[in-house]
């Protein structure tokens, strides 16, 4: 548990990884986005709903230490442009930013917060702590099911370890029950949306540099919020 909240946000003491720290993904993540829920309806009792909604993603980014979005970033710069394997794996590893990264950072950062401005925050903690701990189980199941990209080293290779489906298995209901206790049929649809979405970039990193990288799994969780928040904010 110690060492999910450390590598997942940026509070706690600095815990090394191992395979049993992904267990605790999905109670961190539906803990995490609880929180911020709680920050949306509060702002939202002060502030319009477009000023709670830009809280919500800049308190989110702080708490967890912009790690996520720094692997879209670096994601879409590997993953996107026409390259090969070897050439995306080192521009995925480099620090700089491309064109490709910074126009996926702010088209998430513009969809996040629209979505956040429009939807319900009424028991809209329910929402973001059941698509915060989807997003965390998905990164769990890639990075159990999935091959690592890497030849050797990296972040994500100390998850390396034997499928605990249990864990797997109890992280995904628990999400799909918060999406539902929200509003049943908006947050079961996001759900899906999320899962379909995190899905794909998964198949997309499969398919050009043969599995995931920590960047993967960081792009996969914002993926699959962003697409969880746009559905769960339509006019249904």
């Amino acid at each position: 548990m110690r060492s999910a909240i450390a590598f997942l946000t940026a509070v706690g003491r600095s815990e090394a990884p191992g395979p049993t720290t992904l267990d605790w993904f999905p109670l961190v993540g539906a803990l995490l986005g609880a929180a911020l829920g709680g920050v949306w309806w509060a702002a939202g009792q002060a502030w319009t709903p477009a000023v709670a909604a830009a809280i919500v993603v800049a308190l989110d980014f702080g708490l967890t230490g912009l790690l996520h979005l720094d692997g879209l970033v670096d994601s879409a710069d590997g993953l996107l442009p026409p390259l090969d394997r070897h050439r995306r794996l080192e521009v995925m590893a480099a620090p700089d930013c491309g064109a490709f990264g910074v126009g996926a950072a702010g088209a998430v950062l513009l969809l996040r917060w629209a979505a956040l401005a429009s939807a319900s925050r009424t028991r809209g903690f329910l929402l973001l702590a059941g698509l915060w701990c989807l997003s965390r189980t998905l990164i769990a199941v890639v990075a159990r099911t999935q091959p690592y990209a890497r030849p050797a080293g990296g972040l994500a290779s100390a998850f390396s370890g034997p499928t605990r489906w249990p864990a797997l298995a109890g992280g995904a209901l628990a999400a799909l029950a918060l999406c539902a206790a929200w509003r049943i049929g908006p947050g079961l649809a996001g759900a899906g949306a999320a899962i379909l979405s995190g899905t794909l970039v998964v198949v997309l990193a499969r398919r050009r540099i043969g599995g995931y990288t920590g960047d993967v799994l960081g792009a996969t969780a914002m993926v699959a919020e962003t697409t969880g928040l746009l559905v769960g904010a339509a006019r249904w």
